[in-house]
């Protein structure tokens, strides 16, 4: 970890707007998005759906009470989210006053990191410490994901911070992909990589044809889980390795003047003094309205997709399942390299609102959709169309958040404010979803509850006002 830290003390420091610069700020993307598909999309879903059909039951005794799977792992990230909501103010305040935020962005990325390699641990007999692993990699991945958002004022200039944000996002999607392939394999061909596919030696000694498929079967579906769990520890070395060339060239972070009191409550202060200004911004304070009600919807299709899929989709075998589920989430990734780039170049043409508000359309039509989805094809489809839309609608809103934003070298501030309102979203998008699943017993009708977040999100950007570039 010395090394980590100490590297930057010989380096020469890159001018905002040089292409250096600009390479290293959206190099993170390629580093930390292997989470959000590997952990949140891939593989950890089908790890923790497999555990639970490999004990044969559907509920598990969590805090004295007993909840189904796909509520108890949407709680957890409602609760994780109500954390990170908390902790980014309080990071800001403190960064605002030392100048130091490429610290706490180190910190919260080794944390990530680190818990991502602490799911190889996770297993329902161990479930608070394999729910706790979950938590910490949440936190870590979006409080630093968050540190760096807060980045993008500094490093680009106005007229590159779409480009530049779209290719953040274009190279999260071609890391996370390269890898998610490599764990595919494992998962899919184990004893290639060397995982342990033997079957007990009494079971070969009878000779009972249907024992020996039944132990076969049985050691493959093992491995591949072995196979998942090593996956996880390939996440977090991935992360922490790649984000060394971040860390060297982002500079430090803005040190705010004057007196340094009240430094662990002056976050929400600023939160509050960012609120005031919206008075006076009203084309902003009227984006973020728009940007919480959509992002609400889009970020918690993105953390259940995967667990829709897994239990509402006729797969048929095991093998089946998990061959099909990855596949998707890669149909996802590829595509959203090209939909990041579409919707960039859309922006361009018609402005960034404009297209905010198509994109939010077809996330409805999606919603209905997935709605009616049965077959492995249905999903697929669903697959693809998710992808063209859900790169372009991330990487667009926090370009033009950029853009709303008054001149100031307070960037973490605004930027906090941003955070804390996606993560709020994130809390009841993710608490809805659960409390609807649960209650109706089918994650169905949760789905077409998020549709309606989109369909006011995109009513909300019609009241937008226009501006020059948007």
């Amino acid at each position: 970890m010395v090394f980590f830290f100490r590297i930057d003390m010989v380096k020469t420091i890159a001018l905002k707007g040089s292409k250096k610069l600009l390479n290293a700020w959206a190099f993170y993307d390629w580093a930390n998005s292997v989470y959000s598909l590997v952990i949140s999309s891939a593989v950890f879903p089908i790890f923790y759906g497999a555990l639970f059909r490999m004990q044969g039951i559907e509920k598990v005794v969590v805090f004295g009470g007993e909840i189904a799977r796909a509520p108890l792992i949407s709680y957890t990230t409602s609760a994780a989210f109500v954390f990170i909501t908390i902790i980014i103010p309080l990071l800001s305040g403190v960064a605002d006053y030392l100048g130091n935020k490429k610290i706490f962005m180190k910190f919260f990325c080794y944390l990530g990191g680190i818990s991502c390699m602490g799911l190889y641990w996770f297993s329902l007999e161990n479930i608070y410490v394999g729910l706790a692993c979950y938590f910490f990699g949440l936190v870590g991945f979006w409080v630093s994901f968050a540190i760096n958002n807060s980045y993008l004022p500094d490093v680009a200039y106005e007229e590159q911070q779409d480009a530049v944000s779209a290719k953040g996002f274009s190279l999260g999607y071609i890391g996370s992909v390269l890898l998610l392939l490599v764990n595919l394999a494992m998962v899919m061909q184990p004893s290639f990589f060397g995982f342990d596919l033997s079957i007990p030696e009494s079971v070969m000694q009878k000779g009972v044809e249907s024992e020996i498929n039944a132990a076969k079967e049985l050691a493959k579906n093992n491995a591949s889980i072995e196979a998942m769990k090593v996956s996880f520890l390939s996440v977090g070395i991935w992360w922490i390795i790649f984000a060394q060339y971040t860390f060297y060239h982002l500079p430090k972070g803005n040190k705010k003047e004057g007196e340094k009191k009240n430094i662990i409550l002056n976050g929400f202060k600023e939160l509050k003094l960012v609120w005031q200004q919206l008075r006076d911004e009203v084309k902003l304070k009227r984006y973020l309205i728009a940007f919480f009600v959509y992002s609400m919807a889009v970020q918690t299709v993105m953390l259940i997709a995967t667990y829709f899929g897994e239990e509402e989709i006729n797969w048929g075998t095991d093998a089946e399942r998990t061959t099909g589920l990855i596949v998707s989430i890669l149909v996802i990734q590829i595509v959203a390299i090209l939909g990041a780039t579409l919707t960039a170049r859309a922006s361009k043409i018609f402005g960034n609102i404009k297209t905010l508000i198509v994109v939010n359309a077809l996330w409805v039509l999606i919603c209905i959709y997935a709605y009616f989805v049965i077959t492995p094809m249905d999903f697929y489809i669903a697959a693809g169309c998710v992808g063209m839309v859900m790169g372009g609608i991330q990487a667009l809103s926090r370009s033009t958040y950029s853009k709303f934003i008054p001149e100031t070298t307070d960037t973490a501030s605004f930027f906090s404010f941003y955070d804390v309102a996606e993560k709020i979203g994130i809390v009841i998008g993710t608490f809805l979803y659960g409390f609807v699943a649960q209650y109706t017993g089918s994650m169905r009708n949760a789905i077409i509850f998020l549709g309606i977040f989109f369909l006011v999100g995109m009513l909300l950007l019609t009241k937008v006002e226009k501006v020059k570039n948007l």
